[in-house]
């Protein structure tokens, strides 16, 4: 009788990495800000890196997640034209990314407070997958952007992101500005 030492080899499926998504509880923003809101206690707020020219600029770090939403700032001061230049850059700001995306899904939603916001899903290999602006027309506009700093592909990510969307969601729904 011949037997053999052969053994059969299957391989392993791809496996993804597992990612334990917190209960959400939120905190309120110093009030040291022209702007505040609720923003994730998993978040930790920062200074935005150009915070010596921009000083209204941060960041809401994700350090669990290696992920940061850079908040930017600017008062308008009643300036139509300054406001519409504003807008223009959120826009092309989001459209860099369509080296990438494969789709850039905008969305138009109603704030609590009574202002609107356009918000940005960007789907496919990019670096910011939710962005948005928000605007009262006359003295603030403030414009808010997801970035990762890991390579992990967003189909990994997914379950971050949308976390991650809704914390930014809600941040919108309960933003004040000051007057």
């Amino acid at each position: 009788m011949i037997s053999s030492c052969e053994s059969l080899f299957f391989p392993k499926p791809k496996g993804y990495n597992r990612i334990e998504i917190p209960e959400v509880k939120y905190m309120a923003l110093p009030d040291s800000l022209p702007y505040s809101f609720e923003y994730s206690s998993m978040a930790k707020l920062l200074q935005d890196s150009s915070w010596i020219s921009e000083r209204f600029w941060t960041d809401l770090s994700y350090e669990q997640f290696d992920a940061t939403i850079q908040i930017t700032y600017k008062p308008i001061g009643g300036d139509k034209a300054f406001l519409e230049e504003l807008l223009n850059d959120s826009y092309k700001l989001t459209s860099k990314h369509n080296v990438k995306a494969y789709a850039i899904d905008e969305s138009i939603i109603v704030l609590k407070n009574g202002d609107m916001a356009t918000l940005m899903e960007l789907s496919g290999e990019v670096p910011s997958q939710f962005q948005f602006h928000t605007t009262d027309s006359v003295n603030h506009f403030l414009r808010g952007a997801l970035y990762f700093k890991s390579s992990t592909k967003n189909d990994s990510l997914a379950p971050v992101i949308n976390y991650i969307k809704q914390d930014m969601i809600h941040l919108l729904n309960t933003l004040e500005w000051d007057k």
